[in-house]
């Protein structure tokens, strides 16, 4: 697999070597592939406006499909959403975890993210994945790994097969341990609308 580079590494542990080298491929607007608790994700800096548009070049993904974030901490979702008590009360039950909450674009968040009107963030069970976001600032674009309307990888390898060298690093944290979607919620409207069912069962009510 010539022109790619794939790096073994344990999502569950903040390797600080791995870390800083992912570190310095999106800060430079580059790409990474890296395991989380639920799939492989491809990880951009959410800051970087220009990174954002090459994960939707990469994917093929729909332009007017946002984009989820995953957070370094669960505070960071201060950043870039207007918070509820019932986006704390979701967030406190289930993170960190396979729950993607949607909630209004913060006045705080960088203008390219505000367009999208609602944002959809994550507190991943992957520590590897929080320090690198909590590098960047507080969070990274966090999509499943492959082209639009293909299977979301649970290895490395799987996404290696869709994505090549569109890619700048690929971080094999061995196979994904949920191996589901994130379920994906929307508190925009004052009440919990489920948008996806994926690894985590919501109890309402």
């Amino acid at each position: 697999m010539a022109g790619i580079e794939i790096v073994e590494a344990d999502c569950y542990c903040e390797s600080p070597q791995v870390v800083e080298r992912a570190t310095r491929i999106l800060k430079r607007g580059g790409l990474v592939v890296v395991g989380t608790d639920t799939l492989y994700g491809l990880i951009a800096d959410p800051f970087n406006r220009e990174a954002v548009l090459r994960v939707y070049k990469v994917k093929k993904r729909p332009a007017d499909k946002p984009l989820p974030l995953l957070l370094g901490e669960a505070h960071h979702a201060l950043l870039l959403v207007e918070t509820s008590p019932l986006f704390w009360d979701l967030a406190l039950r289930y993170w960190p975890g396979a729950l993607t909450i949607v909630a209004p674009a913060s006045p705080r968040a960088p203008e390219h993210l505000k367009a999208w009107k609602r944002i959809g963030v994550r507190l991943p069970d992957a520590p590897l994945v929080r320090a690198i976001a909590r590098r960047l600032g507080g969070a990274v674009v966090g999509t499943s790994a492959n082209r639009s309307g293909r299977t979301p990888p649970v290895t490395v390898y799987e996404s290696v097969s869709q994505l090549g060298e569109q890619v700048d690093l690929y971080i094999d944290c061995g196979p994904a341990k949920i191996g589901e979607a994130s379920t994906v919620v929307d508190v925009s409207e004052g009440r919990v609308t489920v948008y996806r069912e994926g690894a985590v069962r919501i109890r309402l009510g």
